[in-house]
């Protein structure tokens, strides 16, 4: 991280003794430093603090966008593998599913009947899937085009009676 320097090289910590816990504050001018600089210089330094200032801000922005974004992607990647697990717990469940079935019948009948019962929950899940895509076609905010040609009409009607 880059140090604020004053016009005599010091940096703005050591000329106005500020300690790490207020390094966010702008650094402040001694009475030495009024009396020997000129507005212009002051102007000067003033516009090149409130300058590193901004890129101080911006980096620690870039920093904690950073952060944020690792552990988006280690959360993602929990989730998937707790999608994975699940699955192979799901598989286990039918597993056992199938077993338990082929106590009273045969194996091939027990794995027959498990495995329509998936193909039937699939199939009403795939139609209502198809019914949802469907609601959200075409990909326009019809709602919202409505209500702006509405407003536009108001607005030309108010304009026109004045």
């Amino acid at each position: 991280m880059s140090t604020l320097r004053t016009h005599d090289g010091q940096s703005a910590a050591e000329s106005t003794g500020a300690s790490r816990q207020d390094a966010g504050r702008a650094p402040e001018l001694t009475g030495s430093n009024k009396s020997e600089a000129g507005t212009g210089e002051l102007v000067r330094q003033a516009t090149q603090q409130v300058s590193e200032l901004m890129r101080a801000e911006l980096r620690l922005a870039v920093a904690e966008l950073k952060d944020k974004g690792r552990h988006a992607g280690t959360g993602a990647g929990m989730f998937g593998g707790a999608a994975l697990i699940g699955l192979y717990g799901a598989a286990a469940l039918l597993t056992a599913a199938i077993a338990a079935i082929a106590l009273v019948l045969p194996l091939w009948a027990a794995a027959l009947i498990i495995g329509g019962f998936l193909v039937l929950v699939a199939g009403v899940l795939s139609l209502l899937g198809v019914g949802q895509t469907k609601r959200a076609t075409p990909a326009k905010p019809e709602r919202a085009v409505d209500e702006a040609r509405q407003t536009v009409a108001d607005l030309k009607e108010r304009a026109s009676h004045r």
